[in-house]
């Protein structure tokens, strides 16, 4: 299966930042997903030094910091992420990265957990 996930502007700038801040050019954010949350489930990131030999790698060149910044997924988590986009954002209920996922039949209030569509995915 080919999977496509897109990685917004302002979602590549803010992996940059990260890196920046941590010294550590050898970083990039992994996305992956986990059973649990209130609609079964759940979108994680963190940063990460080491990528696996099976994992999707999605770049995406900064412009503003004239570098090229990854993110990782490993191959269940790209099956139900499969068409979606990673964005990063700041408004009143503070900054995160999202998933805009169109996989994702039900979502909570705050958009950290979802339920599929379609179950025979995974």
């Amino acid at each position: 299966m080919q999977t496509n996930i897109g990685l917004t502007p302002a979602a590549a700038l803010k992996i940059a930042q990260l890196i920046e801040k941590e010294k550590n050019d050898e970083l990039g954010l992994r996305l992956y997903i986990r059973g649990g949350g209130c609609s079964g489930f759940q979108y994680r990131f963190m940063l990460d030094a080491q990528t696996q030999e099976d994992d999707l790698v999605i770049k995406a060149f900064v412009p503003e910091k004239s570098r090229e910044v990854s993110m990782w997924v490993d191959p269940i988590s790209a099956n139900l992420l499969n068409g979606a986009t990673v964005n990063y954002k700041e408004d009143l209920s503070g900054a995160h990265f999202e998933v805009m996922n169109p996989n994702a039949e039900t979502t909570c209030g705050c958009g950290s957990s979802f339920s599929i569509k379609d179950t025979d995915m995974a």
